[in-house]
């Protein structure tokens, strides 16, 4: 048993869960305690929708998410080449979409670097490659390749590739060329994601974005005892073949619940049912201001969505739909509410994701039909992607509609928070930060409680886990975060994380914890 003592908290942990707090954990004589000083014990923080794999994966290549120039970047791959000789592929994330003007890389910047080998970046958003000419031409793209259905080749004025792709069909035309990862190297991927989150109090995490071979590299991880939080995988939707897959679904999910050890389920799967507003490919209602003829990218028609999400809610998979624009928030919604009518009753939580522009007449639909908002407030604010790409496409009327995270609260919304890591720092504290200041639309702005609630116990809701973890409570896992301030009383700039532990084994101490033998009764 082991007692983590802060200068106002005392919380007993044995075989992993917390056993007392408080004065009756002060009472138990505890022979090996902690003592965390100043710090503020809360649950554990979840990541209701994120990439690990890939945020790991980062690491890997030549380190782009930094750099803030166009030159800056050309200059890392061309160091990159140097050091790593050869004829093989270049590949990094995640370059700054706001960089070059409305998101448009020219292929032939990195050919000044890179003229013999192909080269493949991803946008920071992970809907759009940019490739030089090396990688174009492996791909087979020219003047005369059409647009696939779901995606689009930017061109120059005589109809030539550019060099940017944008979306699924496009950036797979590159993509499916680049040499598989091993295995070896996803698990490496899962370590080092596991340090970002331990580092960030994070024990919990929704992967959603989930292929076959990332299932073996999870499992791979548990055997080995190299993963160090727990993890729900999404397996992603595929509109073209959705029927195929569902019974390799369903045996996922079965592999991972019996070898998962309680750090690994596949309860999920991911529609993604549109794109991004920065690339002008979110689906919206009305079009787009600065191109009149355009609604959008949708990647499934509405009754087609509706179908797919009935027949994977009927198995009982979680649904988790990636939905951004007001056109595929509302089918996502129409869609999830076939399956209530159609299925039996289950507990069912579904999750629509990222939730940034909502019809007004859709925001009580979200309670009504019991959907789970797992919303990104480190997107919510007036940075260069919102003021040169988002609000110049939304027009000011639609631009003030995004990210209604108070809105969908007072109607009755759960609402869990999520990083989309790599899109965005892992670090929940910039999150928490953004939604309790909203420098921008300060109307959606969340108190600090609602906020805290949003990334401990509203993920624990979004995980079905609520009455394992998410609050500190006697029972619950000994899945904590030590933060040097109180969020309520510490402005979030300030706080940090000094600590982490997954079912009260320690994953991070950011400085040496002093450890004692407890007091007495009589000495208190």
């Amino acid at each position: 048993m082991i007692l983590l003592r802060t200068a106002t908290q005392s919380v007993a942990i044995a075989d992993n869960r917390i056993v007392a707090l408080g004065p009756e954990a002060e009472a138990l004589g505890v022979a090996e305690v902690v003592d965390l000083g100043d710090g503020v014990l809360l649950p554990a923080f979840g990541d209701g929708h994120a990439h690990p794999v890939l945020g790991g994966l980062e690491r890997q290549g030549p380190p782009i998410t930094d750099k803030s120039t166009v030159d800056d970047i050309v200059a890392e791959v061309g160091r990159w080449a140097r050091e790593q000789p050869g004829d093989g592929w270049i590949v990094a994330a995640s370059y700054d979409p706001t960089l070059a003007p409305d998101g448009a890389f020219d292929a032939r910047w990195l050919d000044a670097v890179a003229p013999d080998r192909p080269v493949a970046l991803r946008s920071r958003d992970y809907h759009a490659v940019w490739c030089n000419s090396s990688a174009l031409a492996a791909a087979g793209i020219t003047a005369d390749t059409p647009d696939p259905r779901l995606g689009r080749i930017l061109r120059r004025s005589d109809g030539s590739p550019l060099g940017t792709l944008l979306e699924w069909h496009a950036c797979d035309l590159v993509l499916d060329l680049i040499p598989r990862r091993s295995t070896e190297d996803l698990v490496a991927a899962l370590e080092e994601a596991g340090r970002v989150y331990a580092a960030a109090g994070v024990t919990w995490v929704q992967d959603a974005w989930v292929e076959p071979e990332l299932v073996d590299a999870y499992l791979l991880a548990v055997e080995q005892e190299r993963l160090s939080f727990r993890a729900d995988l999404a397996q992603r939707v595929d509109p073209d073949r959705w029927r195929a897959q569902l019974p390799s679904f369903a045996a996922q999910r079965e592999r991972c619940k019996r070898f998962g050890r309680d750090l690994v389920t596949a309860r999920t799967v991911k529609f993604f049912a549109d794109g991004v507003i920065e690339t002008g490919t979110a689906s919206m209602l009305d079009p787009y201001t600065d191109v009149p003829h355009s609604h959008g990218m949708p990647v499934w028609s509405p009754e087609e969505l509706a179908d797919a999400v009935t027949t994977f809610d009927a198995e009982r998979f979680q649904i988790h739909v990636h939905a951004i624009g007001d056109a595929a928030i509302r089918a996502a919604l129409d869609a999830i509410e076939r399956a209530r009518a159609v299925n039996p009753d289950w507990d069912r939580r579904p999750v629509i994701a990222h939730v940034q522009v909502v019809d007004p007449a859709d925001l009580p639909r979200f309670a009504e039909l019991g959907v789970i908002a797992t919303v990104q407030p480190q997107w919510a604010q007036t940075d260069a992607v919102m003021t040169e790409l988002t609000i110049p496409r939304l027009g000011p009327a639609r631009a003030d509609r995004q990210y209604p995270f108070a809105t969908l609260a007072r109607l009755g919304t759960r609402l869990a928070f999520g990083s989309d890591w790599p899109v965005s720092p892992a670090d929940p504290l910039i999150g928490l930060g953004v939604a309790t200041s909203r420098d921008w639309l300060p109307g959606e702005r969340l108190d600090v409680t609602q906020a805290v609630q949003a990334q401990t116990a509203g993920v624990a809701w979004q995980a079905q886990a609520e009455h394992e973890w998410g609050e500190l409570a006697v029972g619950r896992r000994a899945d904590l975060v030590c933060l040097s301030g109180d969020p309520a009383h510490t402005p979030l700039g300030d706080v940090v994380v000094t600590g982490t532990w997954l079912s009260g084994r320690p994953t991070y101490a950011a400085l040496t914890l002093d450890v004692d033998v407890p007091r007495s009764p009589s000495e208190e």
